[in-house]
């Protein structure tokens, strides 16, 4: 918003590309991050949780079932484990675990609370495209939200600019932890995303100016900024490589000679797959055109954010390998959102090879977006379409990781993955659902039942203390 699977799952896994990547040594010019991860993951005793109903994220339910973390990562899930020498142990009967939830579209820091024009720093409103810009640059570490996120159940999520541009610029993937800079923060090895914008934000904030003022106007902003950028990719790929100008395999072919322009590498990067491309886009007809878009200039789109009207095109979203992330019951507010339906998310997530995700836009939807999956789930109900817990919680882990291209690491609770993990005091889709224990890379970073370990940032420190003083 503009403010101040399955083997097809397999399939769509392998058309994002890999956090392996980032460490082959031969990373292309548009993976290049000079900003990189400082993030250090809080060393921690092995944890082992007895007998809880386990949601693994890939579809199944255990129920009376173990986890175990040891060394930061998911050692083993199921029944009678056995707890490793000096292992803490955590009773789960009665309660339930979930993989840590991963918001796909956050403004966290880049529109912190308290929501100031001080602190407005998430829409470059200064050109329609503006893919030189990294939200990285704007998030404030000590924005309250990312706590309060947390006391949700976030482990991860993705900062992105705001929809007042044609491309917004790139966004980045956070770990869910406390730090005094953003790097400390930063997901490690995660590739970059792509904002962009479909619809009546750019024309309302550029039709005064230079344009675009129509939606004919945006399609030919983005065409003309592809074309420039499939220009630049060809020009900097090794002569080996020319013939394959725009594949997004080509991962070593772009860091030839010339002179380096910021926009055009973010571009050419979502062309040549190394940056994932997410768009905001409500009506059906503008998500087709995106996806038209998208074959002309042979990039994959990894999400429409907002969709409204995305149950219209379920099929061909799957069919296409891209995810949706969706408003469980937000429309209306606007004339490109007004043809919302609350079975949307559930409509979409119905074709095989689907990828429907819930997502927030939204520094209080944040906080508790198990219970709008929840939402989703009530309202496929009156419409006859039951949807099993197992099957929903994909929505908040799995599906907002493979959109960001981190599933390798995050998003279902398998064995080797990042021990990112949710103790809820009950299923996670009951109105009375609390997340009790969070668990990031296996340390305990926020109790519900232990004042010391729910963070407060340095902005907060201080209020609500006696006589207020800072």
């Amino acid at each position: 918003m503009l403010r101040p699977l399955t083997a097809a799952l397999a399939a769509a896994l392998c058309a994002l590309p890999a956090l392996a990547q980032a460490g082959e040594g031969n990373v292309p010019r548009f993976a290049e991050d000079p900003y990189t991860s400082t993030y250090e993951p809080v060393a921690a005793a092995p944890v082992l949780i007895r007998g809880a109903t386990v949601l693994t994220g890939t579809g199944e339910r255990l129920d009376g079932a173990d986890v175990l973390m040891e060394g930061g990562r998911i050692r083993a899930v199921g029944q009678g484990l056995a707890a490793p020498e000096g292992a803490q142990v955590v009773d789960g009967t009665g309660k339930w675990v979930t993989p840590g939830i991963i918001d796909v579209h956050s403004h966290l820091g880049v529109y912190p609370s308290p929501g100031v024009r001080a602190h407005s720093d998430g829409n470059e409103m200064t050109n329609p495209v503006t893919a030189h810009v990294w939200a990285e640059h704007s998030v404030w570490p000590q924005d309250p939200g990312f706590a309060a996120a947390l006391a949700g159940g976030v482990t991860s999520l993705q900062i992105l600019p705001g929809s007042a541009n044609l491309v917004g610029g790139r966004g980045v993937t956070l770990k869910n932890v406390h730090s005094t800079t953003v790097q400390g923060m930063k997901f490690p090895g995660a590739p970059h995303g792509l904002k962009m914008a479909c619809g009546e934000n750019p024309k309302r904030v550029y039709g005064q100016k230079s344009g675009p003022a129509t939606r004919m106007g945006n399609m030919a902003g983005y065409r003309a900024a592809f074309i420039d950028a499939a220009e630049y990719l060809g020009k900097h790929q090794s002569s080996a490589e020319s013939s394959n100008r725009r594949g997004r395999g080509d991962a070593g072919g772009s860091n030839g000679p010339g002179k380096r322009d910021l926009k055009l590498d973010t571009l050419a990067g979502a062309i040549n797959g190394d940056v994932l491309v997410h768009i905001h886009c409500y009506r059906a007809d503008e998500i087709a055109q995106m996806l038209d878009l998208a074959q002309e200039f042979n990039f994959q789109v990894a999400a429409f954010h907002h969709g409204v009207e995305a149950y219209k095109l379920a099929d061909e979203l799957a069919q296409a390998n891209t995810c949706a992330a969706l408003w469980a019951d937000w429309w209306g507010f606007k004339m490109e959102a007004l043809d919302g339906i609350q079975e949307n998310v559930a409509l979409v997530d119905r074709p095989e090879g689907s990828c429907a995700i819930v997502h927030s836009d939204s520094g209080e939807g944040i906080q508790r977006l198990n219970q709008e999956a929840a939402k989703v789930i009530a309202s496929a109900r009156r419409a006859g379409m039951e949807i099993a817990p197992e099957r929903a919680i994909r929505w908040l882990t799995a599906n907002p990781a493979r959109s960001m291209g981190i599933a390798d690491q995050v998003g279902t609770l398998e064995a080797g993955k990042m021990a990112d993990v949710v103790l809820w005091n009950g299923n996670p889709f009951s109105s009375y659902a609390l997340a009790e224990n969070v668990w990031i890379d296996g340390a305990l970073l926020y109790d519900r039942a232990n004042p010391a370990l729910q963070p407060r940032s340095d902005f907060v420190l201080g209020f609500g203390s006696k006589g207020g003083a800072r």
